[in-house]
């Protein structure tokens, strides 16, 4: 039996990066394995971390593999935090070729959300969206002539809206408001400040939140563990809550909507994803029922595949030497 042509796709996300091995050949997975995650290339500690985790999650993946020294021939990698045609597109590149021993021309590196889409679109070829939503929101689309855009992406302090951190925070922020008098009390402000391990009977407890959300520790994941807390709220008919979830909504339907003009595109399917929305149902309702204002025709699908397989399509262009 001839050994495998092997190939890799990885999903190199911020907790933690996935290998995928396939032959090139027939298609079929020979091995999976996890790795650290990355962050963005360009901290400090940034290249060493993306060489770790693409190194650990392939070692891991090769134990599945009858021959583990099987030589890799190519490897396309989905990243948090690579743009398109920047320069740190180029130096994740170049890290990959190395840290994987393969030629700069048998490597792909590009963002996860575009694997995420290629993975999502599976042999569908007429275009479609992929939406986003998780700690952070990005969306990404793609037309029947190849031609991407994304929306949104660009860092939870500047463009969060229809994340998990936005929706925790405008929820938070609207408890502050109940505390101080400018808007009326509810009981969301009562189930945030539980969350928070803060009492609504502490005269003190507004002071508390504001020191406690400039800890280090806390950031965006803080505020997006609040997000289920809102959508909660919101269930139950707190009229604050529900505005929250709504604007979340509105704002993933304007991203889909804008590259749904841009790339011409009609009645798209619109891939889901990200914990937001694969885990807050009212998230995942309102954003289907904003769609069919904004973008007429346009309908959720189950993603065919996930970003590995995205990355793998990649690699095997890349090894059949297609156009990237």
């Amino acid at each position: 039996m001839a050994e495998p042509s092997l190939i890799a796709g990885f999903d190199a996300g911020q907790t933690h990066t996935s290998c995928r091995l396939s032959d090139a050949c027939s298609g079929e997975m020979l091995g999976e394995g996890q790795g650290p995650g990355v962050c963005h290339l360009a901290a400090a500690d940034g290249p060493a971390r993306f060489r770790q985790a693409l190194q650990v999650s392939l070692a891991q993946a090769r134990l599945h593999l009858p021959h583990t020294g099987t030589p890799l021939l190519a490897a396309g990698i989905g990243a948090s935090g690579i743009e398109v045609g920047s320069s740190v597109q180029e130096l994740g590149c170049q890290l990959a070729a190395a840290a994987l021993q393969l030629p700069l021309e048998r490597v792909v590196v590009t963002g996860d959300e575009r694997t995420a889409l290629r993975g999502a679109m599976g042999n569908y070829h007429q275009g479609g969206i992929v939406v986003i939503s998780g700690t952070g929101t990005i969306a990404v689309g793609r037309n029947p002539a190849g031609q991407e855009h994304r929306c949104s992406g660009w860092g939870w302090l500047l463009d969060g809206a229809g994340s998990a951190t936005d929706i925790g925070r405008d929820g938070l922020a609207l408890s502050l408001a109940m505390a101080d008098g400018r808007q009326p009390d509810s009981p969301l402000r009562a189930r945030i400040w539980a969350g928070l391990n803060v009492s609504t009977g502490d005269p003190q407890a507004a002071q508390a939140i504001k020191a406690l959300v400039v800890e280090p520790g806390f950031g965006a994941a803080g505020f997006a563990r609040l997000a289920p807390l809102v959508a909660v709220a919101a269930s139950e008919g707190d009229a604050g809550a529900a505005a929250v979830m709504e604007r979340s909504a509105q704002a993933l339907a304007l991203m889909a909507a804008t590259i749904c003009t841009r790339l011409q595109l009609s009645a798209p399917r619109v891939w889901p994803m990200g914990g937001a929305l694969e885990h807050l149902a009212l998230l995942r309702c309102r954003l289907e029922a904003c769609l069919e204002e904004c973008c007429p025709g346009a309908q959720l699908q189950i993603p065919a595949a996930d970003a590995c397989s995205g990355a793998l399509s990649l690699a095997r262009e890349c090894l059949e030497a297609r156009p990237r």
